[in-house]
């Protein structure tokens, strides 16, 4: 049975986070109560229901492709290139007894094939390309290789996204915007903690 809002932000909050984050990947921790509220908009979008199988693209702690499953979808892959991400995702699981409902690949997005015939949704917070200019473009690609409806977190000053899709005959809808919390997980970080806005993208197929 689905979580409702409220306690879906609670359970989200409850997991281990990602300790010894890796600069070249972006690891930046999406929050329990912003994944909460992410997951009901695409809720209300129709996007997650009975039977809806989910891929999560650089799924870092599992945090969405967890979600989702807590939300009401029937299950979940994660797909993650760091170990030690892939590690947590996998205490996190066992922590709520969701071994057999969300699994765990090692997978560098991009690189490594992903079935497009096993999902209902993809969901992904990619790299913003702040480390490396194009960092988020084999997530893009992915996307649209897998063919399905996909929700996608990245910064609102993105320009790129809805050109990207729309060259492939994709709709590309922006349906909200949201700060997002930027730790001092890096030494180039000046501050203990900031903001930066996020925006949201519903992405489908021709």
């Amino acid at each position: 049975m689905a979580m409702r809002l409220r306690s879906l932000a609670i359970e989200l909050s409850k997991l281990e986070s990602i300790i010894e984050k890796n600069i070249e990947l972006e690891q930046y921790q999406t929050e329990g109560e912003l994944a909460a509220r992410w997951i009901a908009d695409i809720l209300a979008f129709n996007d997650i229901f009975e039977g809806c199988r989910v891929a999560d693209l650089g799924s870092g702690n599992g945090i969405l492709g967890i979600g989702t499953v807590l939300a009401g979808a029937e299950s979940s892959i994660l797909f993650e290139i760091d170990e030690n991400s892939c590690s947590v995702s996998k205490t996190n699981l066992e922590s709520l007894g969701l071994e057999e409902k969300v699994k765990i690949s090692h997978t560098r997005i991009g690189y490594d094939q992903i079935d497009s015939g096993e999902f209902d949704l993809v969901i992904t917070n990619p790299p913003w390309g702040r480390q490396q200019f194009g960092a988020d473009r084999p997530f893009l690609e992915a996307i649209q290789s897998i063919g399905v409806n996909a929700h996608l977190m990245h910064s609102a000053g993105a320009t790129h996204v809805e050109k990207f899709f729309n060259n492939y005959g994709w709709g590309a809808e922006r349906y909200g915007e949201c700060d997002f919390s930027l730790p001092a997980a890096f030494g180039h970080h000046s501050r203990i903690r900031d903001l930066t806005r996020a925006a949201f993208w519903r992405l489908t197929p021709p």
